[in-house]
């Protein structure tokens, strides 16, 4: 005998339909109410376009091995990993975006996938490079920026305040209807993971051998 298809949906289906629900209520009732040129200078704030090339761009110029040059090299491993795991993901998963999501750019073709959310991964991995390097980050400040003072609260806070845009650009990505919530969580859960595999595993300074 064939068994009868459940008449409740499954457990995981509930949550993505609660998801669903949820994220188009965020977007419904903050649509009108924040300036759509805030939530798109946000999503710029955080794209890969951004950032590859400004690290890139600075290694090419660093010929000389320095503590900066490992710093960006470790930063660049990281934004390479959180590109090939976003990517995978996309892929295996393979979530459809909200229908209300509109007047997006796709540089990749996986990018038409929702699940997780690329720009939260990204803004949460650099959140968690800058608080595992917030030592090293200060010294280069000091010693490229002589004026500022040791004691400055942009060097003191910095890594708080990376959190801070990583946590609003996370939560834009709801607002300006790009993911559903659940993405935007997956993503920063993962953008952490990446931070400190990087840190512990993928650092350079694990394989200094090259520097001498």
């Amino acid at each position: 005998m064939e068994s009868k298809p459940s008449a409740h949906p499954s457990l995981l289906r509930r949550l993505i339909n609660l998801d669903a629900a949820v994220s188009l209520h965020l977007y419904t009732f903050f649509h009108p109410i924040l300036p759509f040129s805030l939530l798109k200078s946000l999503e710029l704030s955080g794209d890969g376009r951004l950032f590859f090339p400004i690290t890139l761009s600075i290694l090419l110029f660093n010929t000389t091995p320095t503590s900066a040059t490992i710093l960006l090299l470790n930063l660049l491993i990281g934004l390479i990993l959180d590109l090939l795991l976003i990517g995978l993901t996309k892929h295996l998963i393979q979530r459809p975006r909200p229908v209300y999501n509109k007047n997006m750019f796709l540089s990749f073709a996986v990018d038409h996938w929702s699940f997780p959310s690329g720009h939260s991964s990204r803004v949460s991995f650099i959140a968690t490079f800058c608080s595992f390097y917030s030592r090293q980050i200060a010294d280069f400040w000091l010693v490229k920026l002589p004026n500022f003072d040791a004691q400055s609260w942009i060097v003191e806070y910095f890594a708080l305040i990376v959190w801070l845009w990583a946590g609003i650009t996370s939560v834009s990505r709801v607002l300006l209807g790009r993911h559903f919530v659940l993405d935007v969580v997956a993503g920063v859960l993962l953008g952490v993971v990446e931070g400190f595999l990087v840190f512990r595993v993928f650092n350079v300074e694990n394989f200094s051998f090259w520097l001498k």
